[in-house]
């Protein structure tokens, strides 16, 4: 007992950070029986002060509020199976922003708009590079994509190419008639299986991947049986689950036997080969001469940027296919889980869902086919996916940042080589930005000029900054006209026997965030054949 109360005293007494958190740390190893004996502590004590050479830190940093830690494993127990929700716990109680050492990795996490803004505005450029996680270097050819590059001249080069060359307006307009058909085809498929229940999210599954399909490699995978040949919805929820993030190999970066103990390794192979094999297929259409060829496709875009001479790095064919890969995964994933969480939410909010039913058929009328042309005109619609992405952003907690260089956040002091995590979940459910946060609520839009474009950071589901996404455009005009329709050919509703509460909404963390269970739902068609 007297050892405890002596180290108790040293802790109390001692200025140098590095000693402290030492001593911090064999402190808790006592409390919790870690030593076989305090005999054994008082030897590794005597031998701490007498024989280690111990140097001062060079400058006391101000770091943001931070909770107890563990030693070795610092915070990382704190983040459990959902770490969005842990995160928003600990940011309730530590402030908007707080520091965590996670393993060997020094973190800040950011949970209210005022802050982000900070991040993602004010110190954008010092804080836009990537950390190298191991799972992203494993399917993304040693992260040359551009979700995943570290800010360089690399990534400045092909986030340019997607800019001006595969999601400008000029480009997401060219592709208007994919949607349309596709969301004609999703409208027959719903149909085709009426009367009886239908699963809704199996449906928009597939819908949300063959207009990126079509409109990404020129065809669809779903007609001729390919989409269940290829795996697709398998391979699909391999990667948001093996790119969450919150790997524990990740926070060990010295350790990276741990991912092949875990199996995380293998499952990366696997995963990484399939997407490769199916990749290269793809791309040795493309570069068929005697292809036929309806509308020029996403991969000629890329091909053609190959091969362009005037290009400060040519791309090669491994850089291709990682952003392939960033293409086809994303967007099928964030079309997918916003429709599926939008209509989530309409069947369970049932005097929403008229509403927006009586804006789409007041404006179209006798006519059945919305266009796209149509969308400006229903505000409130709008506003509904709006109040999706503040409630459901696809990534809850955005693609980690790591910053350049030193920087002071809210007056903190963040040492280069911190990982950042927004947590864009938090921000959209905070009260301190929105009234009644937790209730679905389109009408908190209707007036107001918050957008989800990055220019307010309140709603930030595709990020801001640098590092947001650049396909916003062409993701939203993929889930408006599809919501549309979907209210306009149907009247929705729950299975008999079947309330709101008792709709399972447990979700699946990953990179993006949707529900294990599917939406199963009754279907009633609002026009007579």
């Amino acid at each position: 007992m007297y050892k405890r109360v002596a180290i108790e005293e040293k802790v109390a007494s001692t200025t140098d950070l590095v000693r402290r958190d030492y001593l911090m740390a064999l402190l808790h190893s006592i409390n919790g029986g870690f030593l076989a004996s305090s005999f054994i502590a008082g030897i590794f004590l005597i031998v701490l002060f007498k024989f280690i050479p111990w140097k001062a830190t060079k400058k006391i940093l101000n770091l943001p509020p931070r909770p107890p830690k563990l030693p070795f494993i610092g915070n990382l127990h704190q983040l459990r199976n959902v770490p969005h929700l842990s995160l928003q716990r600990l940011s309730k109680r530590f402030g908007p922003i707080i520091y965590l050492q996670l393993g060997e990795v020094p973190t800040v996490v950011v949970s209210s708009a005022r802050l982000a803004k900070e991040v993602m505005k004010t110190h954008d450029l010092a804080i836009s590079s990537r950390p190298q996680l191991f799972s992203a270097k494993h399917l993304f050819y040693n992260c040359t994509d551009m979700a995943f590059s570290p800010y360089n001249a690399y990534w400045r080069q092909i986030r340019r190419i997607c800019i001006l060359e595969l999601f400008s307006a000029k480009q997401v307009q060219s592709y208007g008639f994919v949607r349309e058909e596709e969301v004609a085809r999703l409208i027959h498929r719903v149909s085709d299986s009426l009367p009886g229940t239908v699963n809704l999210s199996k449906m928009l599954g597939l819908y949300a991947n063959d207009v990126l399909c079509r409109i990404a490699f020129g065809r669809d995978f779903s007609s001729q049986g390919d989409y269940d040949r290829h795996g697709f919805h398998k391979m699909l929820e391999e990667y948001q689950v093996l790119l969450g993030g919150f790997s524990i190999g990740d926070f060990f970066p010295s350790m990276e036997f741990v991912h092949t103990l875990t199996g995380l390794k293998s499952r990366l192979q696997c995963t990484f080969r399939r997407f490769d094999q199916f990749f290269d297929e793809v791309v040795r259409q493309h570069l068929d001469p005697n292809r036929e060829k309806n509308h020029k496709d996403l991969v000629d875009v890329l091909l053609e940027a190959q091969t362009k001479e005037s290009s400060e790095m040519p791309l090669t064919m491994d850089n291709i296919k990682a952003i392939i890969l960033d293409i086809f995964a994303a967007g099928t994933d964030t079309t997918f889980i916003t429709l599926d969480w939008g209509m989530t939410e309409l069947i369970m909010n049932p005097k929403v869902m008229q509403r927006a039913q009586t804006e789409v058929r007041s404006f179209l009328g006798e006519r059945r086919s919305v266009l796209e042309n149509d969308m400006p005109h229903m505000p409130y619609l709008r506003a509904v996916i709006k109040e999706i992405f503040r409630l459901h952003p696809p990534a809850p907690v955005l693609l980690p940042r790591e910053s350049m260089e030193d920087v002071t956040i809210d007056g903190y002091d963040i040492p280069a080589k911190t990982r950042f995590f927004i947590n864009a979940w938090a921000i959209g459910r905070d009260p301190e930005s929105w009234e009644n946060p937790e209730a679905f609520q389109p009408e908190r839009f209707i007036g107001s000029c918050i957008d989800f474009k990055g220019q307010d950071f309140e709603l930030i589901p595709f990020g801001a900054g640098r590092r947001s996404c650049p396909a916003i455009a062409f993701g939203t005009a993929s889930v408006e006209l599809a919501l549309a329709q979907l209210l306009h050919s149907f009247d929705w509703e729950l299975p008999p026997g079947i309330e709101a509460k008792d709709l399972d909404v447990t979700e699946v963390f990953g990179i993006t965030m949707q529900r294990i269970s599917p939406l199963i739902v009754v279907a009633n068609p609002h026009f007579v054949k």
